[in-house]
């Protein structure tokens, strides 16, 4: 049985169960389903479906699938307000480890003779000051630049000089952990 009320720009539909429209009793109330059908000013149109059916509290039954998308942008909306307008945790030479070695490449006699390439290593795991989401983030995202002991190892030889491949170095891990503590914004209806 189908019942269709249309309104200014809204449709809707009700559905009941037909088993239910012959056997109704109070151990068996109606299940129903509703579609709403809302034609805005641009002529997209938008759908709601909802359903409810017996032994829910008061129609507030819903599919697993929209139960768990649910739970995803709530859990979305969750991170968003925690995370605030914290800023990224900001890295000094005091968090790594700096080697030096000989470069290679152009630069006639200054090459064989000046160690300014930079090796740059970033204990991700012994890292407190890190929450553990972006510690997770960093770990997952950067796998293949981790070794065993869990140091994220960063080589720079940008320049030709040790300062500037320094900087070099902490500016990639810099980025590194303004990516992993990147929060997305909530998605807007």
């Amino acid at each position: 049985m189908a019942t269709a009320m249309r309104g200014s720009s809204l449709l809707r539909f009700g559905f009941r169960h037909p088993s239910c429209l012959l056997f109704q009793s109070p151990r068996c109330p109606a299940p129903s389903l509703g579609l709403n059908l809302a034609v805005g000013r641009t002529g997209l149109i938008r759908l709601r479906c909802s359903a409810a059916g017996a032994g829910d509290a008061g129609g507030k039954k819903v599919s697993a699938r929209l139960a768990l998308t649910q739970q995803v942008l709530r859990n979305a909306e969750e991170r968003a307000a925690s995370a605030g307008s914290d800023p990224a945790p900001k890295i000094t030479l005091d968090h790594v480890t700096v080697n030096f070695a000989r470069s290679g490449g152009p630069g006639g006699q200054n090459v064989n003779k000046v160690n300014t390439k930079v090796d740059m290593r970033f204990n991700v795991k012994e890292a407190h000051w890190l929450g553990e989401r972006i510690k997770e983030r960093i770990l997952q995202a950067e796998k293949n630049r981790i070794n065993k002991d869990g140091e994220l190892v960063i080589s720079s030889t940008k320049t030709r000089t040790q300062k500037g491949n320094i900087e070099d170095a902490l500016q990639k891990i810099q980025a590194i952990i303004d990516a992993a503590s990147y929060v997305p914004p909530p998605p807007t209806e």
